[in-house]
């Protein structure tokens, strides 16, 4: 009897415990619906959404509670750790004004091998068969016999062509291959760049404020006067006193385009447009002739001007943005790799490097340009003009 009593009991206290997860249950699933109610309730609140801005804001605005919150004494160390953070920054400026000379003495070096480029390009010299010899990469494994029948048939097809001399509209094909240059030229530049010979980077003379010069040269046309277009773009490697810490290495702090004298009817930066005005009173239509502005490459030798006050439009400064880090890749990647992007190579190199973006370098990179976007915005409503110039190399692996 006792044992049924105790099992009746076992099965009651189960039944009750049941009914306790229940009750627990639907308690909490109340307790949910009251937040979510509450949550409403507040953010229609709006002295409620008001307080809660005023918080966030503070909480951008201000330090950390935690540096706010250390003794005098710990505040006092860590201000002499920034003022030696400002010294790493000045040791690190001349580190980079030596790169620089740097730069200027390889220059030199690198000039012959660009003269022979212009030469061979241009049909003043030409290649000898050793100097010809090339082996892809897919050709390793083709057999001698393969080797010698295509380049019969390549003999062949030569013959039936005209004979081209040096290479055709190589620095057009090369605009053409890279997005970031493409995207500048029209239709009605496509003319003109056929006649651009060589393009040249210049560095500024030992003791000189730090700038370099890209040249564009041209051959006689029907287009411009010119011989040489450059676009001259000044640098500065020095911390900003007022905000030394952002001192990531020399900086691009303007840039100069140069006057094209355009032969009659020629400016493609230019065009005229024709609007018909209706007299309100008479009724009468008239004609009127307006000359405007013209999308174009060549809009590139005419940037805008940073005034004193430091104000620019939205446009400007979108404009600016681009024109420094187009001049560093031109002066980083194009000049000396031209004959890559002729070819499709370093575009193909440049894809591999994107689909390696996963890595923690990458990815750090990545962040910095982004970073550096954002100062360069900053900088000239600061009527600094500035942009990182060596963060923005950081962007060759995804240009």
């Amino acid at each position: 009897m006792a044992d049924i009593d105790n099992k009746e009991q076992s099965e009651l206290d189960q039944d009750l415990d049941d009914v306790e997860e229940v009750e627990e249950e639907e308690t909490g699933e109340e307790t949910k619906i009251k937040a979510r109610q509450l949550t409403v309730q507040m953010m229609q609140n709006p002295q409620i959404l008001a307080a809660l801005q005023e918080r966030l804001d503070g909480l951008v605005e201000t330090p950390t509670g935690y540096i706010e919150s250390l003794p005098r004494v710990v505040k006092r160390r860590v201000n002499a750790l920034k003022n030696l953070q400002v010294k790493c920054a000045q040791i690190e400026a001349k580190f980079y004004e030596e790169v620089h000379d740097l730069e200027r003495k390889y220059a030199v070096l690198y000039q012959p091998l660009f003269d022979k480029r212009f030469e061979i390009i241009n049909a003043i010299y030409e290649p000898t068969e050793e100097e010809c010899e090339w082996k892809p990469d897919e050709e390793d494994e083709i057999s001698e016999e393969l080797k010698e029948k295509a380049k019969i048939e390549d003999e062949k097809k030569d013959e039936e062509k005209e004979d081209p001399k040096g290479i055709p509209e190589f620095w057009l094909t090369v605009f053409k291959n890279v997005d970031l240059l493409s995207d500048m030229v029209q239709e009605h530049d496509e003319p003109i760049l056929k006649h651009l010979k060589d393009i040249k980077v210049k560095f500024s003379d030992a003791g000189q404020p730090m700038s370099f010069v890209l040249e564009f040269h041209f051959e006689p046309n029907e287009y411009f006067t010119n011989e040489v277009l450059t676009k001259t773009y000044r640098m500065r490697s020095e911390p900003d006193d007022s905000d030394p810490f952002s001192f990531d290495g020399p900086e691009i702090m303007g840039c100069t385009g140069c006057q094209i004298d355009w032969k009659k009817g020629k400016n493609v930066t230019l065009k005229t447009i024709k609007k018909k005005q209706k007299h309100k009173g008479r009724g009468t239509v008239r004609t009127v002739t307006k000359t405007v502005s013209n999308d174009s490459f060549f809009n590139f030798f005419a940037p805008p001007e940073v005034p004193e006050s430091g104000d620019l439009d939205d446009d400007a400064e979108a404009i600016l943005a681009a024109d420094f880090e187009i001049g560093h890749f031109l002066r980083e990647r194009i000049i000396p790799r031209s004959v890559l992007y002729f070819t499709g190579e370093a575009i193909e190199d440049d894809d591999d490097d994107v689909s390696e973006s996963e890595s923690c370098a990458e990815i750090i990179c990545m962040m910095k340009k982004v970073k550096k976007q954002m100062r360069v915005i900053s900088s000239l409503k600061k009527s600094k003009a500035a942009v990182n110039f060596f963060n923005v190399g950081c962007s060759k692996s995804f240009q």
